[in-house]
């Protein structure tokens, strides 16, 4: 079984699904402003959800001064989050 531990800031809250991470996300810290089109995300995996879903892979280099490893442990993070997933998860809603 794998753990959901929540990276963002050092954070380190476990959780038991990555429907209760990213609720966490979501509620318990602050968001995120895409440096690409200004939009307020939830920060953590809806953030990068986002920047991959809706720009392309050369604008998220260019805005977040980003490398390759960066974007591959990003995808890792993706692939690893929606392959355990029992539903899709929408990253239309904006944070307050």
């Amino acid at each position: 079984m794998i753990g959901w531990e929540c990276a963002i800031d050092d954070c380190g809250v476990d959780f038991g699904s990555p429907e209760e991470l990213i609720a966490h996300q979501e509620t318990e810290h602050a968001g995120h402003e895409c440096r690409v089109c200004g939009k307020r995300v939830a920060d953590g995996y809806l953030a990068i959800s986002h920047a991959f879903s809706e720009h392309t892979r050369a604008e998220y280099v260019r805005a977040y001064d980003a490398n390759a490893k960066a974007i591959r442990v990003r995808e890792e993070v993706l692939r690893t989050v929606e392959s355990a997933l029992d539903e899709p998860v929408s990253v239309t809603n904006e944070t307050e």
